[in-house]
């Protein structure tokens, strides 16, 4: 499948969706939104997929909705959620399901609409001069992509209020300390760390991790009680797959499993 705003790749175990408008640092349109749709339906076929990577081309992760692309959508009179908005809160609610990990390889500065798509990654990457923010308040502009609900959920209810209420850009290295970044890697080290995490990821059972995934996801809203129960659950429906079988059986054999995904 041709795109125009994204590349898209894919190989056995992982896909990488890079937006590339680096003339507009990356900003997202409505075409940038169906572009990743299309991406996330190949994505989504493929039952032996491990890892999704979600990055950037140029200087920039991603900076955002394209306020001239907003500008028009806002002199429209019909409800927000009924065009673009809407169109973005499906999408990140989508790659916060993915049934793979979806890792946020952070190649540059990653504002407002390009956190949003962030606080739907399993795991984030960034180079050691990455910079994140919200930076809507700069433009007294509310987020319509969740950072005001994903963010506390993250960071907690101070620190999320600092990135929201400031519009500062923060470093790599303190979104580390604050939890939000998984690693940070030097400047041009994105593709081996990336490369080592799927490597990781592959020899890992699909299922075990689309299961995990999903228990995690669930639990985030629920009592503890709730959350365990539905743990438990889930192994009970887990314990007759194959790839559990297959992961017990290779360790009596003392061999590598191969995982085949149910």
């Amino acid at each position: 499948m041709d795109f125009a705003h994204i590349i898209f790749e894919k190989d056995d175990f992982s896909a990488t969706i890079r937006l590339n408008r680096p003339e507009a640092m990356n900003a997202i349109n409505g075409e940038v939104v169906e572009e990743i749709g299309k991406a996330l339906d190949l994505i989504e076929c493929e039952p032996l997929m491990r890892a999704a990577i979600l990055t950037g081309t140029g200087n920039a992760f991603c900076v955002g909705a394209d306020l001239k692309f907003i500008l028009g959508e806002l002199k429209s009179k019909r409800p927000l959620k009924e065009g673009f908005l809407g169109d973005v809160g499906h999408l990140l609610a989508r790659l916060e399901s993915l049934p793979v990990v979806l890792i946020g390889a952070v190649n540059g500065i990653a504002l407002a609409g390009g956190l949003e798509l962030l606080l739907c990654c399993d795991l984030i990457i960034a180079e050691e001069s990455a910079q994140f923010g919200d930076a809507h308040s700069n433009y007294c502009l509310i987020p319509g992509g969740g950072s005001s609900q994903r963010l506390p959920r993250r960071l907690g209810e101070n620190r999320a209020k600092q990135l929201l209420y400031f519009g500062d850009f923060y470093s790599a290295r303190l979104m580390e300390q604050w939890g939000l970044v998984n690693e940070v890697v030097p400047d041009g080290g994105l593709d081996e760390a990336i490369g080592r995490i799927v490597s990781k990821l592959a020899s890992k059972s699909p299922l075990v991790l689309r299961r995990m995934k999903s228990l995690v996801n669930q639990g985030r809203e629920l009592p503890l009680q709730k959350g365990l129960a539905i743990e438990v659950e889930t192994l009970e429906e887990h314990r007759n797959s194959y790839d559990m079988q297959e992961g017990l059986r290779a360790f009596k054999e003392k061999r590598d499993p191969i995982f085949q995904g149910h």
